[in-house]
């Protein structure tokens, strides 16, 4: 197969691994910057220019597209789908799981834990959005945030509202979450495949901190994980139409809670603490569902 995967830099650990993977296994595999990807949009023939030169036959699109490059990636990704390149993932999945209002819409469509969660638009409805979600202590978290960015903890109703209306004030959208207590910082990462979960790890916050990334801190455990945790964590996936996710679920009181579903989840944590070829296992997914991709021109929703 020839792979053409989807990266701003060569050198970040998924990316190598998978480029590893995939000539182990005797595939062509290039790694393409989308941002030097320019398009001819036309129904006779489109097309993807690269470097002054066309990007054609290829047979599979691995997509490692950045939260702060979405638009841009997607729309790249949308014209290898055109073209009839097969996709790990869709362009219209992954913007949904990276609008963050939206994903979870999704998530309670379907019927999946998720944190109890508010939006609003006024100042006017803040002590009610507070109280909508269970009182203090919250979570206000801004849409556009990714990897614990722009995510606050409030103590107290007072500090919630002073956060929300700062928040709202510099037109920023957030959304208002109930604090899950006895999660205790920590969260669990689980790697989705297909229908299934093929890995999974804790992520356990530093002391006085309630981010469990990695980015921030956080370090990774193997983590053995329920089958009500299993359904969960593909429910969410499916949810999405991801067919490669990390999804990113609290323990609670009353079972288990989707915090995000990630269209791009990073190998090298989760590698590292299961021990698992993970990008063996995408690679082995990517082999056995291959076919030319057909674009759909409705119910893309």
């Amino acid at each position: 197969m020839k792979i053409a995967i989807l990266s701003r830099n060569p050198s970040l650990y998924s990316t190598r691994r998978l480029v590893e993977e995939g000539l182990n296994r005797g595939h062509e595999v290039r790694v393409v910057d989308v941002l030097h990807c320019y398009m001819n949009i036309t129904s006779a023939k489109p097309s993807i220019h690269y470097h002054g030169e066309t990007l054609d036959g290829f047979d599979v699109v691995i997509p490692r597209i950045g939260a702060s490059v979405t638009f841009y990636g997607t729309a790249v990704l949308r014209q290898f789908e055109m073209m009839g390149v097969f996709p790990m993932n869709e362009s219209v999945a992954i913007s949904r799981s990276r609008d963050k209002l939206r994903s979870l819409q999704l998530l309670a469509r379907k019927g999946v834990g998720m944190p109890v969660t508010g939006f609003a638009n006024k100042p006017d409805n803040v002590p009610e959005l507070i109280k909508m979600v269970g009182g203090a202590p919250v979570v206000i978290k801004l849409l556009q945030g990714t990897q614990g960015i722009g995510v606050v903890l409030a103590e107290t109703r007072k500090a919630a509202e002073s956060v929300i209306e700062a928040f709202m004030g510099l037109k920023a959208d957030i959304l208002v979450q109930e604090f899950v207590k006895e999660a205790g910082g920590a969260d669990i990462r689980c790697f989705v495949i297909g229908d299934k979960v093929i890995a999974a790890m804790k992520r356990q916050a530093l002391e006085g901190e309630f981010r469990s990334n990695l980015h921030r801190g956080g370090t990774a455990s193997l983590v053995r994980i329920s089958p009500e945790e299993r359904r969960t964590a593909v429910a969410a996936a499916k949810a999405m139409g991801l067919n490669v996710a990390g999804v990113d679920l609290l323990r609670s009181s009353r079972g288990p809670l989707v915090m995000e579903v990630n269209s791009s989840p990073g190998l090298e944590g989760i590698e590292n603490a299961t021990g698992k070829n993970v990008a063996g296992l995408i690679l082995n997914w990517i082999e056995k569902n291959q076919k030319p991709h057909k674009t759909r021109t409705k119910g893309t929703g």
